[in-house]
């Protein structure tokens, strides 16, 4: 299976959202990031065929979606950041209702269900009513609701935010589980959840990807520019001024800093091995630091 990008652009008035984006996905996780108004919503968004675009193709096995039409749709499972629930459903109710929505029959629809809800631990309340559910209830909800009709794209849009710490470790290793056979598009702003999961890290700025890297690979670009020093409670709030200050530790009557930049921030700084946060920081500055 490969879903081909080419040419891919989504323009607004004078806003260019989505910028000749070109790449062949195959199965398995991709991490989207990048700061508010990358381009990242737009871009999930054109791939589950809610947004056209100005230009350019979407292509799974060579055909357009177009050409694929209601094919197309059957393969994809989508959660979008903001998810619209009907608040009277129950949970078992709305999962039945959103299998009969994608064209399950009611054999499958009620397996799949079962299964579902208990992968994402809500079997215990599926007969509650949602509006009663808290926010990462609703949020494993929404993860359900995108497997149910078991597709080979799946596109998630922020969907651990809301989830607790032992939560994210679920979601993370659903994922791991369902990416075997599925090209998994995560966007979130949890780079830790990204950095555990992800095969490929896929970088957006200004509509256009900056990265499209392996894990494994992702951080090689800035290795040498991430570095850790020992200061004065009183310098700290002067490195903090001069240079971007990924992690501070305070430690008895100092304080530890992580910092990324080109060159040594002090003479006694030591280079450190690069995380994805680093990278990302390095990346979008202080627009990564308010995301934070």
């Amino acid at each position: 299976m490969e879903l081909r990008l080419q040419h891919l652009s989504k323009q607004y008035a004078a806003k260019c959202a989505v910028d000749d984006i070109n790449i062949n996905l195959v199965p398995g996780v991709y991490g989207l990031l990048g700061a508010n108004g990358a381009g990242k919503t737009t871009l999930m968004r054109m791939l589950c065929g809610i947004l056209k675009a100005t230009s350019g193709d979407i292509r799974l096995n060579g055909k357009t979606i177009q050409e694929l039409g209601e094919q197309y749709y059957s393969c994809l499972g989508y959660m979008p950041q903001d998810f619209g629930f009907y608040p009277d459903f129950t949970a078992r109710e709305f999962m039945l209702y959103m299998a009969a929505v994608k064209g399950l029959d009611k054999k499958k629809a009620k397996f799949r269900t079962e299964e579902l809800l208990r992968m994402v631990n809500l079997q215990d309340v599926a007969d509650k009513k949602i509006k009663s559910y808290s926010g990462g209830m609703k949020q494993r909800l929404g993860i359900a609701q995108a497997e149910l009709n078991n597709p080979s794209i799946l596109i998630l849009d922020e969907p651990t935010a809301g989830l607790d710490p032992k939560e994210r470790v679920r979601f993370r290793n659903l994922i791991s589980d369902f990416a075997k056979e599925k090209i998994v598009i995560l966007s979130t702003h949890i780079v830790s959840d990204v950095s555990y999961i992800a095969d490929i890290i896929l970088m957006m700025k200004d509509g256009r990807f900056l990265l499209q890297e392996p894990i494994a690979e992702v951080t090689d670009g800035i290795r040498g520019k991430v570095w850790e020093v020992l200061v004065d409670e009183l310098e700290a709030e002067e490195y903090s001024r001069r240079f971007s200050v990924v992690n501070l530790h305070h430690e008895s009557n100092k304080v530890r800093l992580r910092i990324v930049n080109e060159k040594t921030p002090a003479v006694n700084a030591v280079t450190v091995e690069p995380s994805l946060e680093d990278l990302f920081l390095y990346h979008f500055g202080a627009e990564a630091q308010e995301e934070k």
